[in-house]
């Protein structure tokens, strides 16, 4: 049996889902009975806990013979990074007391900067505590969710356009929940032995240019790329919504994607998933 948390998101569903398909035992962990409801569905089993209850975590971990976990990030932080550190160590306590031997801790690619990357650099940090902390410790280092353009969508329906901080012509490493799922189970059931990184990218590396044109296929009309300055990126978060601190941190992330370091640590020793970009996108739309 296999605990994975964060099931109410994309990634934690899709990892739940996968080792299903692979003929695991599941149990789910989540905050609240209501949570864990759709997954009973699914003969999984239900363990209530918060990440930063180490009791309770470790109760939910206990007897499994692996989990996935992840720092979620928490958008309301006044000081991100420390917030994270804070959530970290707390859900670190809760992994010690489990005993548990195997697990898969969701990434990103870029991970290996220890700055430079925004909120990124909460996971190169998570990545040095958690090396070596059981026998088993597997690093998903995803590319660029494509899910993330859903946040897009109703200004590309309203204005016709899909912006993006930097080059809307080069193609970078982009992948879907669905083939992160299917990566992080298949991980976890291997487990070897000491600890690694796995780096994931789509099928291909996609350019904004050819997620517009997709987006123009599935919504009806036409999309146009349109590449914005990164030294605008922090004002226009600003404007969206964001705290200035959390808009900084994103301006950071964009800066850092323009000079290269939201990359592979290993660029040619990288998995790929299988899922065409049509197939990712049309789940948002």
């Amino acid at each position: 049996m296999y605990a994975v948390a964060g099931v109410s998101g994309r990634t934690g569903a899709a990892t739940a889902n996968a080792l299903l398909k692979l003929g695991q035992k599941v149990r789910v962990i989540v905050r609240t009975e209501a949570q864990g409801e759709p997954w009973t569905h699914k003969h999984c089993e239900i363990a209530i806990a918060d990440l930063t209850d180490s009791a309770a975590l470790a109760a939910a971990l206990k007897g499994t013979n692996g989990a996935f976990l992840l720092l979620p990030p928490n958008m309301a932080a006044t000081d991100y990074l420390a917030d994270r550190a804070a959530f970290l160590e707390k859900m670190i306590a809760g992994v010690k007391k489990s005993g548990i031997k195997n697990i898969l801790f969701l990434s990103s690619i870029g991970a290996q900067h220890p700055q430079g990357t925004g909120p990124v650099v909460a996971l190169h940090r998570a990545e040095k505590a958690l090396s070596g902390l059981v026998p088993s410790v597997t690093f998903l280092r995803p590319g660029y969710f494509l899910e993330n353009w859903g946040n897009s969508l109703l200004h590309a329906l309203d204005k016709s356009e899909l912006p993006h901080f930097g080059s809307v012509h080069v193609k970078f490493p982009q992948v879907g929940t669905h083939d992160i799922g299917v990566a992080a189970a298949a991980a976890l059931v291997e487990h070897p032995p000491g600890t690694r990184h796995l780096e994931l990218a789509g099928k291909e590396n996609w350019s904004v240019e050819d997620v517009a044109v997709v987006l123009t296929s599935l919504l009806g009309q036409h999309i146009k790329p349109v590449s914005l300055p990164v030294d605008m990126a922090k004002d226009v978060l600003e404007k969206s919504g964001m705290s200035p601190h959390i808009a900084g941190l994103y301006a950071e992330l964009y800066q850092g994607l323009a000079r290269g370091l939201l990359a592979f640590a290993h660029p040619h020793g990288f998995l790929r998933g299988n899922t065409p970009l049509f197939d990712t996108l049309k789940t948002l739309v």
